[in-house]
């Protein structure tokens, strides 16, 4: 099997974390263990010595923005743009943002406000990663949206709220997605009552939650991307 580094853009909010550890260990859940090969946690500047180090690299969600001004924010980049073709990338939400910004596409905080609870996306079901797939209910939860698909990609999937919403790159071995595979809805059950106050509808966020969900599948996804295409 092949395996896979993590790299930790950001971490839950300290209060959850006791409970729900940080997004590393909910990849290391999702995925198996045995599917983490490293952790670097990039905003403070860890990485591997080469991009060759590692087979391939999944970006994490963050709640900082891929347009924000932060020191580590353009060295992430330059990471990526360095790992194009080298290694496998795959991005989710923060990381999806910033592996579009990477590529010539843009993000923006979107007007929409807050996406969070268990949303529904179309799939492309063409793509070979997704298994013929046609829609999932997957966990979600941003403000900042891709709005400008990157040169050299292919729209895999999204929905009403988030157009663009999962991508597949056409020049490189590069998959990313705007949703959560990793959260447990508890999870984001926890965060929705955290910024309560943010969102217009924390009770319909709450009930989505308690629907069948298909993270599971999606990890089934990510396990076989890095393993066989």
């Amino acid at each position: 099997m092949t395996r896979l580094a993590i790299l930790e853009t950001g971490f839950p909010p300290r209060e959850l974390q006791p409970r729900f550890g940080t997004y590393a260990r909910m990849f290391a859940d999702l995925l198996g263990a045995e599917a983490i090969e490293a952790v670097y946690d990039v905003t403070h500047g860890a990485y591997p010595e080469r991009v060759e180090d590692h087979a391939a690299y999944l970006i994490t969600g963050s709640s900082a923005g891929a347009y924000d001004d932060l020191p580590w924010i353009e060295p992430l980049k330059r990471f990526l743009v360095a790992a194009k073709g080298k290694a496998k990338l795959i991005g989710i939400c923060f990381g999806h943002q910033i592996m579009a910004e990477a590529f010539g596409g843009r993000v923006v905080k979107s007007d929409k406000g807050w996406g969070i609870g268990l949303q529904d996306y179309a799939v492309n079901g063409g793509t070979p990663w997704t298994e013929g797939t046609r829609r999932i209910a997957v966990p979600v939860c941003h403000q900042d949206q891709v709005t400008e698909q990157p040169p050299n990609s292919t729209l895999v999937g999204g929905n009403d709220f988030c157009p663009i919403g999962m991508l597949t790159y056409d020049d490189q071995p590069a998959i990313s997605v705007q949703f959560h595979p990793e959260f447990d809805p508890a999870f984001v059950g926890a965060l929705i009552d955290l910024i309560g106050e943010e969102i217009p509808d924390p009770d319909a966020a709450h009930a989505s939650l308690r629907q069948p969900n298909d993270r599971r599948d999606v990890g089934r996804w990510i396990r076989r991307y890095v393993d066989q295409l």
